[in-house]
This record gives C-alpha cells, structure tokens and sequence, in this order.
C-alpha cells in the first residue's frame, strides 16, 4: 500500500487538473443546452440526414433536440475522450517513467518485490482511473442539476446513464491498461504513442461505423461498446463485447507482470 499510496499523490494534481478541465467543458454544455434548445430542434432533422457523419456520431439514433440525445453525442463524446486520454497518460507513465528518471535503481534496492512494484503501480493506474470518472460525474450531475433536471424522476434517462457511464469506466481501464503495458516494455515515458493510441482507438469507432469493410474492428476498439448514442438509443450495452474489454484488461496486466519481472533495468 506504501507505495499505490505515493502514486496516488504524485498523481493527484494532474488528476484535478484533467477532471476540472473535462468536467467543467462537461457541465458548461449541459448548462448551454437550455439556451440553444429551440434551435436545436431544427438542426436535428438536418443533422440526422447527413449520411456517413450522421451514423458516425450516432446522430441517426438520437435527436439532439433533446437533453438525452444531446447528452448521448455532444457529452458523451467530449466524456469518452477525454478519459481515454487521461487513462493512456496515466498508463503510460506510470512504470517506464522509473527508468527515464533514474529512480528504478533505487525503486529496485527498496524491501519490495517486483510483483508488489508492478502491482501496486497498476493499482494506483486503476484507482486513478476510477477517481477521474467519479469526480467527471460529480461535474455531470452539477450540470444536470443547474439545468433543472431530477435524476431520480421518471423522466430522466437513469437507466441508460448508468450504463453508459460503466461502459465508459471498462473502456478508459481497458486504454490505461494497454498503456500500462506499453509502459512496462518501455525504457521512457510514451505520452505522445499512448494519447496517438487513444485517438487511433476512437478513430477506428468511427470508421467501422460507415464503412462495411472494415466493421470488424469494433471488436479492437473499445470506443465501440462503450458509444453513448449506442447505449442512450438501444438501453442497453453490448455485454459481449464487454467481455472481450474485461479479456484485454486481465491479459495487460498479466502481461506488464510478466514483462516488468523478467527484464533488465537500467
């Protein structure tokens, strides 16, 4: 625990900082909404007609006219993305950073094995992980508040909420632990491949949504089972495709324990 619990602190500013960035862009739309509603109902038509953009944001399934469907495409995009990146950083860093500080020297004299280093490393990516998406709501729902909303009506898309928001969560660790992997082969930090990774990955939802050839990869990315205007329009999420991000996850972490003990370090 000595050492998840240094993590977690050394990680805490840049936690705040992501969370205070994309929570308040979040918040923000949310409160915008209600000034651009009569507006909106007139470009929804417009943008539910535009062909291979329409079905690459999901614009097909939901109508943006309303608070569910703009929270399903506008929020949620701005949501996964900036948590796909912040759990690529964090994955990334959070072992290769060691040897291009010179600090496993010393990590490696300390009294710990390096099961219990590369274990609690992944921890502390994980507790990350899942502090950004809790303080990222906290933002949401202070958003949907100030609109006027009750989240506890029957009126309010709860349900869909709910599951949109795990799916959210097993897609940022599945990310963070891919990175995490990365970061265990890794003699340096590799921020820009991780964040390349995490845009590629979303990237590839798009394009496996417009074009048949290659609708295959959405069993890659893990921006497809966790899409909003999937999960806001059918009420549901893919659990299958869930399984396959739960696989990913237990086979990077297995993988960066094997790796980071069997490898020479500077």
């Amino acid at each position: 625990m000595t050492l998840l619990k240094h993590e977690l602190k050394m990680n805490l500013k840049t936690l705040i900082i992501w969370t205070s960035c994309v929570g308040l862009v979040c918040l923000g739309c949310i409160l915008l909404f209600g000034s651009i509603e009569e507006s909106m109902e007139e470009m929804a038509g417009m943008f539910s007609q535009m062909g291979a953009f329409s079905e690459a944001l999901g614009m097909d399934k939901v109508s943006i006219s309303t608070l569910k469907g703009y929270y399903a495409t506008e929020i949620a995009l701005m949501y996964a993305i900036g948590g796909g990146m912040f759990a690529a950083m964090t994955g990334a860093c959070m072992v290769a950073k060691e040897e291009e500080g010179h600090t496993a020297e010393f990590l490696n004299t300390l009294p710990f094995g390096r099961n219990y280093i590369v274990c609690s490393k992944y921890g502390a990516m994980a507790v990350l992980t899942i502090l950004y998406n809790i303080l990222c709501i906290f933002w949401v729902l202070l958003g949907l508040l100030g609109a006027g909303e009750n989240v506890f009506s029957k009126d309010f898309f709860l349900k869909e909420f709910v599951y949109f928001h795990s799916a959210q969560l097993l897609m940022h660790l599945e990310v963070g632990s891919v990175c995490f992997l990365m970061s265990a082969f890794g003699r340096k930090k590799q921020v820009g491949a991780a964040l390349g990774l995490a845009m590629f990955l979303y990237g590839m939802d798009l394009m496996c949504r417009v074009v048949p050839d290659i609708e295959n990869l959405k069993y890659v990315t893990p921006y497809y089972f966790s899409n909003g205007a999937d999960i806001f329009a059918q009420g549901s999420v893919n659990k299958g495709m869930m399984g396959i991000g739960i696989l990913v996850i237990a086979v990077s972490a297995v993988l960066a324990v094997f790796i980071y003990r069997n490898r020479d370090l500077w």
